[in-house]
């Protein structure tokens, strides 16, 4: 019994770029993925896979032979073309389709060999494989131009969602059927889906779930840091989730760069941090994470310590002396319990200041996926976890028209020469250069402003192993490496 408080938005691989990759890990399955501690994507579905040109833009997949969905329907090269084009043709607003950009078309030339066109030199390609946005579906079961609406949902992963219940719980059974890398060392996984981390460790306290993977608040943390509870165990894992604010510029406001800028130059991320995160979290003054390669520390660069006469004068060169009024939006079941006082802490900084105005509002996630994507909020919260451990990927998902944030932002000199000019290099070590002057303009434009940097904490009942094995490199749990201990 494994608990986390990030339901999933969707089934349906197809309409989400979000937490609904925790399930769809376990039910579907990928070309590539993550085995065994990898850090760069492997075979799964797949037997094998590689560029078969020297220009990074020609990838060939051989297939596993005798593939079937959890139905015993063949999986073959066609459907998995099948289920590639479909993210396109579906085109869902809070779907996948923007990891795609580099992608022409997809060719099918044998019953277990694909090939990927692309459009320009793309070294990520197989990383974005990977992600279980890529599941690969039943062409007979998933309609080629719209979403799937029911719960009978099914794939060919380790697992088989047995039964559903929106929010509340997904029953996991083995899939006989299932060929991978994937060594289940268990026979069954039942998810439980929390509002709140009290609510959470109350129930693995109680022995009601065994395991906890997502959500953990930081109170929640520090008392099982403190207690040492002998019958509890705490994993404390390296994290790439990041948490940032996004600014509209169809907002009167939020569209001046000074307005951002003062922002940027008031905020004071160490305070929320520690007042907030109780030192759960790290101050993060970057959209690349800490421990990528490419990490900078733009906004502590240019903007230093908070400074409110900093802040006066940037916005007085601009012209503007009144209280700048700002609604900041966050959602209020997604990012963690403190997701509400991380807001409340920003309204006071900004407030005290005597230069801004903070209104707050809250929504629940799914209500609040459709706000921002019809532009609805000047100002709003947002986390990352992470597609695939490579800068690229807090960088390239975040600009153009089409990107995660429903904001488009526009920046040429990113998506025209920074990105294909990394995308080329095939040694992911030498891409230095590329992601530092992108982060460069992302400082300067202060359309996104980087608050913390999160670390990863699996809470499990001492008779619970593997969960030290569980997160793969983009903090996706892999529910078949957790088990029960076994005494002698």
């Amino acid at each position: 019994m494994v608990g986390t408080t990030s339901a999933p938005s969707t089934l349906d691989p197809a309409g989400s770029w979000d937490g609904s990759w925790e399930l769809f890990r376990n039910v579907y399955q990928t070309l590539l993925a993550y085995p065994d501690g990898a850090t760069t994507p492997q075979p799964d579905a797949a037997r094998n896979c590689a560029f078969t040109d020297s220009g990074a833009r020609t990838y060939r997949c051989e297939l596993r032979s005798g593939l079937k969905f959890a139905d015993g329907d063949k999986l073959d090269a066609a459907a998995v073309k099948y289920s590639i084009d479909r993210i396109r043709s579906v085109n869902a607003p809070s779907g996948p389709a923007g990891l795609l950009g580099s992608l022409d078309r997809v060719q099918v030339t044998g019953d277990r060999e694909v090939v990927f066109h692309l459009n320009k030199p793309d070294t990520t390609f197989p990383f974005v494989l990977a992600t279980p946005a890529m599941s690969i579906v039943d062409p007979d079961d998933y309609p080629a131009h719209a979403l799937r609406k029911d719960d009978s949902v099914h794939g060919s992963g380790p697992y088989v969602l047995k039964s559903y219940q929106d929010g509340k719980r997904a029953e996991l059974v083995r899939n006989d059927n299932y060929q991978g890398f994937a060594d289940r060392q268990n026979d069954a996984v039942t998810i439980r889906y929390f509002q709140d981390s009290a609510t959470m460790v109350k129930a693995l306290r109680s022995g009601d779930i065994d395991v906890t993977y997502r959500g953990l608040a930081a109170s929640d943390i520090i008392a099982l840091e403190a207690h040492s509870d002998t019958d509890l165990q705490l994993i404390d894992g390296t994290g790439t989730d990041i948490s940032y604010l996004v600014f509209n510029p169809k907002d009167p406001w939020a569209k001046v760069p000074a307005v951002r800028k003062a922002v940027a130059q008031l905020v004071d991320r160490a305070a929320i941090a520690h007042t907030v995160y109780k030192d759960t979290v790290d101050p993060l003054y970057s959209m690349v994470p800490a421990g990528l390669t490419g990490h900078t520390t733009g906004f502590f660069d240019d903007y230093g310590d908070p400074s409110t006469s900093k802040a006066r004068k940037i916005l007085a060169d601009a012209g503007i002396t009144q209280r700048v009024p700002l609604t900041f939006w966050y959602t209020t079941d997604r990012y963690g319990s403190e997701t509400g006082q991380m807001f409340q802490e920003l309204k006071q900084q900004l407030d005290d200041s005597g230069l801004f105005t903070i209104t707050l509002r809250s929504r629940p996630w799914k209500t609040y996926v459709v706000g921002y994507q019809k532009g609805e909020y000047p100002v709003f919260g947002r986390g990352w976890f992470p597609d695939f451990p490579d800068a690229d990927n807090f960088i390239a998902p975040f600009v153009g028209e089409q990107n995660a944030l429903g904001t488009p932002y526009p920046s040429p000199v990113i998506t025209g020469k920074l990105l294909p000019e990394s995308r080329s290099e095939r040694d992911r070590g030498e891409v230095v250069k590329e992601f530092e002057e992108a982060q460069r303009i992302l400082v300067d434009d202060a359309r996104l402003i980087p608050l913390w940097q999160g670390r990863q904490y699996v809470a499990a009942s001492d008779d619970i192993s593997g969960g030290e094995q569980a997160l793969d490199p983009s903090t996706i749990m892999m529910m078949w490496e957790l088990h029960r201990k076994t005494s002698w």
